[in-house]
């Protein structure tokens, strides 16, 4: 059968569309089948159901009017009784369809312009499918395009097979681009919206430099270096810490490169961006020291607790560890996810001073000693009462200067210091309403009762629908810096181990769960911190 030149034009023009656009052929012959359906409805009656096919072989055009065989037919228009469909086909049966054939028909200029349209609008939806499905799985990616336009400071990027765009936030400060120009940059999203899929670039993002430096060190594509983390400060300065996982190849040298070619090829991308490699350390002090260069360090101090620590530099070395603007240390901070506390040899020396004339005054007071002895205890590293009180005797009498009888009697006074204060706060307890039935939680101190009933909590459910970081407080990371929430239990020296446990013990004195549910938690918990640390 010879195809005519009008079906083998329609053929024709589906293979330029799908070429053009890059979708399937056969999206395109649907789409055309639904236009000519639409079409034909328009002319036969829009409640009727008609069914257009395209030969994709010939390009022949089939039209046919469902029928759907009832008993008695109601509306004729899609109903067939089903005498009639037997006498077309003597095997029909009740809720089959009968396919009656309709003549060609010639589409008129409205009929023509709304096939149009329905093209369109099917092909532009099959254009926006591919290019999703396309990109999604590109995020993480660095790609390559042409700037098609600059719209209100953002980039539109021709990629190609679709458009993304770099918003003015994620593009480094004083960079502009204009039409025409090649533009570099890393895929970090990929969303399906109303408008068609939209491909969101940056040239900000820390993972764009860790892919410009895989693509520029053969080491870290073949994984022989391995970036632990980076932080930058866009169009000015960045950190990127580096390991190797071959005790041959130097990490750091590796990244710069003979003459440091490697990395100025990635400065070059990042305008002239300066980027310090730093060697990357499990021990979280020596890896500070290591992302504060290039100022040095002469100690440091680490409270994991509170994931802050102190560093002591040399009074000369203070503006050089700081940063302009404070942007080194604050690099340092984000790269090694540490708070970090910087200050200078004499600083440090006056704090400790305040220290320890702290604790000598604490123990002149609650021990009734001369300044002298309170020295001497501070000295040797005590800093509270209880520890004077429930240390080993021997402890206190090994200290020069002082007998067996001496650190009896020190031991003595620092014992009623803690039961007058006891007293004291027992007192204080009950005034505030707490009930005694707390006391019985095993841990639970009078101060403790007295910090809750401070805050309104004064009966054992009450305590029960605590949480930890009610009693221990809370921290909470953005933009590399850390702020400390303090709890009821701030100035007290509980774990956060020990808030949950003490919570748990109420929360079965009050009957909400048994004993076996609270081991079970328990255990269930310890799983997960143990889980965290394996992947810190």
């Amino acid at each position: 059968m010879a195809v005519s030149a009008n079906r083998l034009e329609l053929l024709q023009i589906a293979d330029a569309v799908a070429r053009e656009k890059v979708i399937d052929r056969e999206i395109v012959l649907a789409a055309m089948a639904d236009a000519i359906q639409k079409a034909a409805r328009s002319r036969y009656g829009t409640e009727s159901n008609i069914r257009a096919d395209i030969n994709p072989k010939t390009g022949e055009i089939r039209l046919q009017r469902l029928l759907e065989v009832v008993e008695v037919a109601e509306d004729y228009s899609t109903q067939i009784p089903l005498e009639l469909a037997r006498d077309r086909n003597p095997d029909a049966a009740l809720g089959d369809f009968i396919a009656d054939p309709l003549p060609p028909m010639d589409f008129g200029r409205i009929a023509a312009q709304s096939a149009k349209q329905v093209i369109v609008q099917k092909v532009r939806e099959a254009e926006r499918d591919r290019q999703f499905d396309e990109f999604k799985d590109r995020t993480g990616e660095i790609v390559n395009g042409t700037v098609k336009r600059v719209e209100y400071g953002n980039v539109i990027v021709d990629l190609g097979r679709g458009e993304g765009i770099i918003r003015r936030d994620e593009m480094i400060p004083r960079e502009n681009f204009r039409y025409g120009d090649r533009v570099r940059a890393f895929v970090y999203d990929v969303r399906r919206e109303q408008r068609g899929p939209q491909i969101f670039l940056s040239r900000t993002h820390p993972q764009f430099m860790v892919k410009l430096f895989t693509m520029e060190v053969p080491e870290i594509y073949d994984g022989i270096i391995q970036v632990k983390s980076v932080a930058r400060d866009p169009g000015s300065r960045a950190k990127i810490a580096v390991i190797s996982n071959d005790s041959s190849i130097d990490p750091v040298g590796a990244c710069v490169g003979m003459r440091g070619s490697r990395v100025q090829a990635v400065v070059g991308e990042l305008q002239g961006e300066k980027i310090d490699i730093i060697p990357w350390s499990q021990d979280p002090a020596t890896f500070v020291v290591n992302a504060l260069q290039p100022a040095e360090v002469s100690k440091v101090v680490l409270d994991e607790d509170a994931e802050r620590i102190e560093v002591v530099v040399p009074d000369e070395q203070l503006s050089l560890a700081i940063g302009r603007r404070g942007q080194n240390v604050r690099l340092a901070s984000q790269l090694t996810g540490w708070d970090i506390d910087i200050m200078t040899e004499a600083e440090e020396s006056e704090r400790r001073q305040k220290e320890f004339n702290e604790r000598t005054n604490l123990f002149m007071d609650a021990l009734d000693v001369d300044e002298m002895v309170g020295q001497v205890l501070a000295s040797e590293g005590f800093a509270q009462v209880e520890e004077l009180a429930f240390v080993d005797l021997e402890e206190i009498s090994s200290i020069d200067g002082f007998d067996e009888e001496t650190a009896q009697e020190i031991q003595q006074r620092a014992r009623e210091f803690i039961e007058r204060q006891e007293t004291e706060m027992d007192e204080k307890r009950k005034s505030l309403g707490v009930a005694d039935e707390l006391r019985e939680i095993n841990g639970m101190t009078a101060q403790m009762m007295v910090a809750l009933g401070e805050d309104g909590i004064k009966t054992i459910e009450d305590f029960a629908g605590c949480a930890a970081d009610d009693l221990v407080g809370w921290s909470e990371r953005k933009n590399g810096e850390t702020k400390k929430f303090e709890g009821l239990f701030a100035k007290l020296d509980v774990s956060r181990v020990e808030a949950e446990q003490m919570i748990l013990q109420a929360r079965i004195s009050a009957g909400w769960i048994t004993a076996e549910e609270a081991a079970t938690e328990t255990e269930a918990t310890a799983e997960v911190d143990a889980e965290a640390e394996q992947e810190a």
